[in-house]
């Protein structure tokens, strides 16, 4: 093999669906390995939210945009084929940001080794970037008590599912906000949630209340739109809320409003946002927090694989739609 496919980013979303318009399949060279480099073959790419973030213009957020022309940002796994690196050897499994494409040159900056005996799938799902943003928000932020009440929105996905399983098995009361009846039946049935609430539904101020007797002490947002002023309604005084992400604004040119900030004074409220860069140089705490959940068996999760690395030009638009089921992924 002489070349290898990458996808370019060439334009910025203006709102609405993503879709090839904005990318460009290439093919490139296969670089030269140098002394104290090493070369991946991915095999397994992860899709997330922050992609959107990624790809507007917007120079004064936490990471600067992808510039149009080069390789979409994303984080992956895979194998290492070729190596010149005392510290990496052929076979090893690497994970980190390579981007969209079917192979990294790396001096090892910005990836670590996999060690876990556990499948690709798995590792993105539950030790890559969902898990350890669950953790950071969750613990940082959220500061979970036993006892209290913990709402998560998008609690089918690769992080709200994991904030759930973390704050249910430090005995909170967990409440999922999902998008279907299958995933209010895979949160309460499988992962353990103490009830769901469709988002969707006629009713959800009133089936939001009869789920929260005692309000909600914390509050861990996903995903924005109209239920987190339900949400909000009903948090306690000294309440927490770790804004992780609003995948209902992200499509919309204008997002909507949010809620007023008069409760904030009156129950004393705690609003925090934050993203994952900020706590890169955390990640082995982190980790060391987690891993004894995982290991426990107290961490479910399940991943919805795409097939192809073009399927990832389309595939985020299941974010917007809520059609993915668990960690969304691309098996290159």
């Amino acid at each position: 093999m002489t070349t290898y496919t990458a996808i370019n980013l060439i334009a910025r979303p203006t709102g609405g669906p993503i879709g090839p318009e904005l990318f460009d399949v290439v093919q490139l060279d296969m670089p030269t390995v140098g002394n104290g480099q090493f070369l991946v073959k991915q095999n397994h790419m992860s899709l997330d939210p922050a992609m959107f973030g990624w790809m507007s213009p917007d120079t004064e957020s936490y990471i600067p945009p992808v510039a149009l022309g080069d390789v979409m940002r994303s984080s992956g796994i895979g194998e290492i084929v070729e190596s010149n690196h005392p510290d990496f050897n052929v076979g090893d499994r690497v994970m980190g940001m390579m981007g969209w494409k079917e192979y990294h040159l790396s001096d090892g900056t910005g990836l670590n080794k996999v060690s876990a005996p556990l499948p690709d799938e798995a590792i993105l799902s539950v030790f890559a970037l969902p898990g350890l943003t669950a953790t950071q928000g969750l613990y940082s932020i959220g500061k979970p008590q036993k006892g209290e009440t913990l709402v998560v929105s998008g609690a089918a996905g690769s992080v709200g599912s994991i904030v759930g399983q973390l704050a249910k098995a430090d005995g909170l009361t967990v409440i999922g906000v999902v998008g279907s009846d299958e995933k209010a039946d895979w949160v309460i049935n499988e992962l353990g949630f103490d009830g769901a609430v469709n988002y969707k539904s006629a009713n959800l101020p009133e089936e939001l209340a009869k789920l929260t007797p005692r309000g909600v002490d914390v509050y861990f947002e996903n995903t924005g739109g109209p239920i987190q002023h339900h949400v909000f309604d009903r948090m306690n005084a000294h309440g927490r809320i770790a804004v992780c992400g609003l995948i209902a604004d992200y499509p919309k040119q204008t997002p909507d409003l949010g809620p007023n900030w008069i409760p904030i004074i009156k129950k004393r409220l705690t609003v925090q946002g934050f993203t994952m860069p900020d706590h890169f140089g955390e990640i082995p705490a982190l980790l060391e927090k987690l891993t004894p959940y995982v290991m426990a068996g107290k961490i479910k999760h399940r991943a919805h694989v795409l097939d192809g690395l073009p399927s990832a030009m389309t595939g985020l638009n299941l974010f917007f739609t809520g059609k993915n089921k668990g960690k969304l992924i691309v098996k290159i």
